[in-house]
């Protein structure tokens, strides 16, 4: 009787299998809606760290980054002792440190050495999550949703720069912002953007990537019909030909092995202070964020309150998978917003489900030729998706600093938090005559100063009068009243 319960759970259900042929599509679903979110992060960092596009060693980087989505997916939906939330929570390389690592890797000289010291950075920060998971039950009062949403807020601002950076074809392209580009991208989001609102199931679910898949069909288009190189003038003053950024090298695909086990250490780490103390405070960040992930899985798709045992297990899922993503030469692996979302839209909460979704992402890390197929993405295709992802988690941001009614209290942490710590962030020469301890937390990135005033700002302010929830009974209750004194 218990296999056959089992066997007949619907894709609502957290527990059980659905039949396949329910399950299959939407584990794919989720693949899809993260599968670009994915691969993103690398794509722009080791744009920075000087890691040719399309080369060996990002494939092999965008091929791990695969394998170990998939991983840390199944870990997190099934566990591993006290690691994992046991609940249906997709992972993947994590946009929110996108603006540090930027930043590391500018500090370190924007090599390879770079990306060494961001991967070296990323394991003792994942450990140091680890630990903090171990512990979230009594910090959790710390990490309400005024500075979640706060830090939500700060990661999309930081990034929003980055996606139209990519929209104008890459900021360090010769031909940055050419008409070309611009219209690439802007056809990417049109497209997108009908997709999602204008058709329903999959193709609506999958619209970010079918974006994408038009874009590549167009750029294909163009390079028969326009000219694929041209002329410009260097900072030496040199006349020098280059191809657009817009034209698909197609050849690294056809170049890259059909099958491939994936390398452990790609890239030779670096010790470095100077990217250890801001990734490990970027790491109490993302704690944080996993945490209002984890409470919107709950909240949206079963209608109660997180556990502190599923918040701790997540957290800690979060912490060990990038350091073991580290080890794969992988950036920081954490809960993915978008599949938040989703799971809040549809309802679909299946763990079983997900875990299909995984065990195809641990499918795709095998193949190299998919990993070179993303590889040489044309920026302005990459920036059309982008600035729509990006700019999404701005919303998700606003939506957990609004959860609750704004009482004059969390208005300040917000305004402070993204007013001076973001600010000071995202204009670091404002800091250039302090220490050098103070640059290395403050300097590059807004979302870690942003969250440790909003952190600090929540323990020091006296506390409302009324809790958020009594508020917010406040105004149901008043919003009832006047609807019945209408109906009268």
């Amino acid at each position: 009787m218990e296999t056959k319960e089992k066997n007949t759970a619907t894709p609502y259900d957290l527990d059980g299998k659905p039949p396949l042929k329910l399950a299959i599509p939407l584990g794919l679903q989720h693949v899809l809606a993260m599968f670009v979110g994915n691969l993103t992060p690398l794509l722009i960092i080791t744009g920075v760290c000087g890691i040719e596009s399309g080369s060996a060693l990002q494939v092999a980087l965008l091929q791990n980054a695969m394998l170990v989505a998939g991983i840390v997916t199944l870990i997190q939906v099934y566990t591993i002792g006290p690691v994992g939330g046991k609940l249906p929570i997709v992972m993947g390389t994590s946009s929110g440190f996108i603006g540090v690592c930027r930043s590391v890797a500018v500090t370190m000289g924007s090599g390879v050495a770079g990306y060494g010291a961001i991967l070296a950075a990323s394991f003792i920060g994942g450990l140091f999550e680890t630990v903090l998971g171990g512990f979230l039950k009594p910090l959790r009062k710390f990490f309400p949703a005024v500075v979640t949403g706060t830090v939500v807020l700060s990661i999309g601002l930081s990034l929003i720069s980055v996606g139209i950076g990519s929209f104008g074809g890459g900021s360090t392209a010769p031909d940055y912002g050419s008409l070309e580009n611009l219209f690439v991208g802007t056809v990417v989001l049109v497209v997108i953007i009908a997709l999602k609102h204008g058709t329903k199931g999959f193709t609506s679910f999958s619209s970010i990537l079918l974006g994408i898949i038009v874009g590549y069909i167009l750029v294909s288009i163009m390079a028969m019909v326009l000219p694929t190189t041209f002329t410009y003038t260097d900072e030496t003053g040199a006349v020098v030909e280059a191809t657009k950024s817009w034209v698909v090298n197609w050849s690294k695909v056809a170049d890259a092995s059909w099958f491939a086990i994936p390398k452990i250490m790609p890239v030779k780490w670096v010790f470095d202070a100077k990217a250890i103390v801001p990734i490990c405070i970027m790491f109490v960040v993302t704690a944080v964020e996993t945490v209002g992930d984890i409470s919107g899985i709950t909240e949206g798709g079963l209608g109660r309150e997180a556990t502190d045992k599923e918040l701790s297990g997540g957290v800690m899922c979060d912490g060990l998978g990038s350091s073991f993503a580290a080890l794969l030469g992988v950036l920081p692996n954490t809960s993915f917003s978008q599949n938040v979302g989703l799971v809040a839209m549809n309802k679909v909460v299946n763990r079983y489900s997900i875990g299909i979704g995984g065990i195809f992402l641990i499918a795709c890390g095998l193949f190299p030729k998919l990993a070179a197929l993303i590889s040489i993405m044309p920026q302005s295709v990459l920036g059309g998706a982008a600035v729509m992802m990006f700019s999404s988690i701005v919303v998700s941001g606003i939506q957990l600093i609004t959860k609750w009614p704004l009482s004059p209290r969390n208005v300040t942490i917000v305004s402070v938090a993204l007013g001076v710590g973001y600010g000071l962030g995202s204009n670091s020469a404002v800091l250039a005559q302090l220490p050098e301890s103070i640059n290395l937390i403050f300097g590059g990135s807004g979302i870690v100063p942003a969250a440790l005033f909003a952190i600090i700002l929540n323990i020091i302010l006296p506390k409302d009068e009324k809790t958020e929830v009594e508020l917010a009974e406040e105004i149901l209750a008043d919003k009832k009243a006047k609807e019945k004194s209408k109906s009268k």
